[in-house]
C-alpha cells in the first residue's frame, strides 16, 4: 500500500511492513473514532436543539451498560494495539544474532561508516541485499539521530554512549539517510545514501575499495601501541586484568558492586579509567582521554571482545606466555582498556 502513497517512501526492509500496518492501523482506529464522535455531536445537536424560547431541558441519567461498552471497547483496543506496537520496538530493537556489524559516527555534520573489513565511507553506505545489518553508533559532538525512512528505522547517536540500529534491506537500490535530531547550523546537509547491493556486487565492490585494514587487526596493533599488553595479562605481575574473556562477562569492582563489561564500560575504562576500579587491582592507569579517536575506541572494543572470542591472552611485551618477566613501561603508562 505504502509503495502507491506519494507521501510514503517504498518499504526496502524487513520491519518496514510491519511499522506501516502498524501506522495504517492507528489512522484507521483514529479516522473511525474522529468520524463517530462528529456524527454523534451532529446528531446531538439536531436532536437536542431547543425548539421554543420557554423549553427546559432535563436531567439523563444515562446508561451504566453504554457506559461499561464504550469504555471497555476502548480499552481493549488500546491494549490490542500496546501489544502490537511492543513487538514491533523489540523487533526493532533486537538484532539477530546473525547481524553483521558496521560502525557509524556521527560528526558536525557528516556520517562516517566503517565496515568490518575496514573500509571506511563518508555519507555514503554500501551494505548487501538480504544481510541483516548491525550499526554500532555513536557521536563526536552533540546528539544526531540517524533515520532512513525507507528502512522504517532511526535511532539517536550520542556523545560519550553507544547505541544501535540494525535493518536488513530487502530491495537494492539507493535509499537516503538524515540526522533527524536538530544538531547545528548544517544540520539541513547532514545525510547521504544508503547502496543496497546483490551479494556479488557488493564483495566486488570491497574488492576493488580496500580498507585500512580490518577492525581486529588494527584494534590489536592500538593493543601494542599504547602498551596495553604490558599491564593487562595473566600473572602475578600485571598491574591491570587480564582481558580474556572479560567482555559480557560480570566484573567484581574495587568498592564491591558489579557490573557487566560491555562496550560503555570498555570506552569509559579507556577515557576514564579510575572511575571503575576492578578489585584487586590499584588505580594506576591513566586516562587516554584525547589520545584516541572515537574510530579508534570502536577498534579496541572489538579487539576487546575478540579476546574471549578466539581465546587470546594479553600478553605483555617481551614475555611469552610460558611466564617470562614482563618489561617496563615507560612512564607508568598503563592499557588503555577495562580495569583500572
Amino acid at each position: 500500500m505504502s509503495h502507491k502513497f506519494p507521501l510514503l517512501p517504498v518499504q526496502a526492509s524487513t520491519v518496514a511492513p510491519e511499522v506501516d500496518a502498524l501506522y495504517w492501523t492507528w489512522v484507521a482506529i483514529s479516522a473511525v473514532s474522529a468520524l463517530l464522535i462528529a456524527v454523534a455531536v451532529f446528531y446531538f445537536f439536531i436532536r437536542y436543539q431547543r425548539r421554543k424560547s420557554g423549553q427546559i431541558g432535563h436531567q439523563d441519567h444515562g446508561s451504566t451498560t453504554l457506559e461499561i461498552v464504550w469504555s471497555v471497547i476502548p480499552l481493549v483496543i488500546v491494549l490490542i494495539m500496546f501489544v502490537w506496537g511492543t513487538k514491533v520496538f523489540f523487533d526493532q530493537s533486537r538484532p539477530p544474532s546473525n547481524a553483521v556489524e558496521y560502525f557509524a559516527t556521527g560528526k558536525q555534520w557528516m556520517w562516517k561508516f566503517q565496515h568490518p573489513t575496514g573500509k571506511r565511507e563518508i555519507n555514503e553506505l554500501h551494505v548487501p541485499v538480504g544481510r541483516p545489518i548491525k550499526l554500532t553508533m555513536i557521536s563526536e559532538d552533540v546528539i544526531h539521530s540517524l533515520f532512513v525512512p525507507a528502512f522504517r528505522v532511526k535511532a539517536d547517536v550520542l556523545p560519550g554512549r553507544y547505541t544501535t540500529l540494525w535493518f536488513q534491506a530487502t530491495k537494492v537500490g539507493e535509499y537516503h539517510l538524515f540526522c533527524a535530531e536538530y544538531c547545528g547550523t548544517e544540520h539541513s546537509l547532514m545525510g547521504g545514501t544508503v547502496y543496497v547491493m546483490e551479494p556479488d556486487d557488493y564483495e566486488a565492490w570491497l574488492a576493488k575499495a580496500p580498507g585500512s585494514g580490518d577492525q581486529l587487526a588494527t584494534g590489536e596493533q592500538l593493543f601494542q601501541r599504547f602498551a596495553c599488553n604490558t599491564c593487562h595479562f595473566d600473572g602475578p605481575r600485571a598491574r591491570g586484568p587480564n582481558l580474556e574473556g572479560v567482555f559480557g562477562s560480570t566484573v567484581k569492582l574495587a568498592d564491591g558492586s558489579t557490573l557487566t563489561a560491555d562496550e560503555d564500560y570498555v570506552r569509559e575504562s579507556i577515557l576514564t579509567p579510575k572511575a571503575k576500579v576492578v578489585a584487586g587491582f590499584e588505580p594506576l592507569m591513566p586516562t587516554f582521554q584525547g589520545q584516541v579517536t572515537e574510530d579508534q575506541l570502536l577498534q579496541l572494543i572489538q579487539y576487546v571482545k575478540s579476546l574471549g572470542d578466539k581465546g587470546a591472552k594479553s600478553t605483555p611485551a617481551g614475555q611469552t606466555t610460558e611466564g617470562a618477566q614482563p618489561a617496563a613501561v615507560t612512564g607508568g603508562a598503563a592499557a588503555p582498556t577495562t580495569g583500572g
